[in-house]
């Protein structure tokens, strides 16, 4: 049973990451096709995960598991914050079995919500390979701008991709 409800959207439910949740986080950060979209590029065993899981309360980054219906979906989250300038990165996955139900653009506005109410950021930024435009889409249906890319930054299926920066003010944010 995944952890307690942190914070409500309207289709999913963001929760506590327990180590209950690390056999469905392993096979997550493991699909190829969710692998696909991230900077993981080595596989992850249980053991890794674990210590992962293990190590969430050590820094000021939050990490949440992204639940509908009761279920597991994904994750998102994002890094410790620069207390200085008020901004951090954002970062979520969906299972693919999900995907196209809108739980990621619920998670991102939820997560800015929790972002810019509670914790009083100023601005959220997330990195998307060209190669996933689906993301790219999450992003801007939560409010999201482009704000440049980043030409052949990363390396994805043997072939060097270009890397879109979107960024969120807490001004821009609900408009």
């Amino acid at each position: 049973m995944p952890g307690p409800v942190f914070a409500r959207g309207e289709t999913v439910e963001l929760r506590t990451i327990e180590l209950e949740d690390v056999e469905f986080l392993q096979r997550l950060v493991n699909d190829p096709a969710v692998r696909a979209g991230l900077a993981s590029y080595e596989p992850i065993n249980e053991p890794t995960e674990s210590e992962w899981v293990e190590s969430l309360d050590e820094d000021d980054g939050v990490d949440f598991l992204v639940c509908a219906r009761g279920d597991r979906v994904g994750s998102i989250g994002f890094q410790d914050p620069n207390e200085v300038w008020g901004g951090t990165e954002i970062g979520y996955m969906i299972a693919p079995d999900n995907w196209g139900e809108g739980h990621a653009t619920d998670a991102v506005e939820t997560l800015c919500r929790y972002a810019f109410e509670e914790r009083r950021l100023h601005k959220l930024y997330a990195k998307v390979y060209e190669t996933n435009p689906a993301s790219r889409r999450v992003l801007e249906k939560a409010g999201f701008t482009e704000e440049g890319v980043l030409r052949e930054e990363a390396f994805i299926g043997g072939e060097h991709v270009d890397i879109h920066r979107y960024g969120l003010l807490v001004d821009e944010w609900g408009e």
